[in-house]
């Protein structure tokens, strides 16, 4: 948008989608939760994610056009989050390579957390975290414009392409 134009940056991400209604579920029971997984853009409007957003990240995450899913959602059963490539590229270029390995909470760490004092509906997403390689941290940064192609990628389950408005 124009009032965050020159402060856009990606963070591909593996999401999760709840598919039963649950609340304060432990991390040995969080897995009979989850419908499956999809790939996710987190994009993120720096400026706004801090002093402009009041220091609540919310606002720098929510505006239109933002947070990108897909293309497909892959069952829970059929997929083991523990090691999965997951590969960011802007414009063609790798800008984020790492591994589901290195999340810092597991996929039932993360939903018990999140279900802890709230209920989780069906179709909640639960983002999991971005790897090393964001824009703003690159020297000199990274921004995305208008026009670019971002394309997140994790392994099993698909590649999500979209071009920055």
């Amino acid at each position: 948008p124009e009032c965050a134009k020159d402060e856009v940056d990606y963070e591909g991400e593996l999401a999760i989608v709840i598919g039963k209604k649950c609340k304060d579920i432990e991390p040995s029971e969080a897995l009979d939760y989850v419908l499956g997984y999809t790939v996710a853009n987190d994009v993120t409007a720096r400026k706004w994610q801090g002093r402009k957003g009041g220091g609540q990240w919310f606002r720098g995450k929510s505006f239109d056009t933002f947070l990108p899913l897909g293309p497909s959602i892959t069952a829970a059963w059929a997929l083991n989050t523990s090691n999965l490539k997951i590969v960011t590229r802007v414009n063609g270029n790798v800008v984020q390579e790492s591994s589901t390995s290195n999340m810092i909470f597991s996929v039932p760490e993360l939903v018990s957390f999140c279900s802890t004092g709230t209920t989780l509906l069906p179709g909640t997403i639960i983002l999991t975290g971005t790897p090393s390689g964001v824009g703003y941290i690159r020297k000199p940064p990274l921004y995305l414009r208008s026009g670019d192609k971002v394309q997140v990628e994790i392994q099993g389950i698909g590649r999500l392409s979209n071009e920055v408005q």
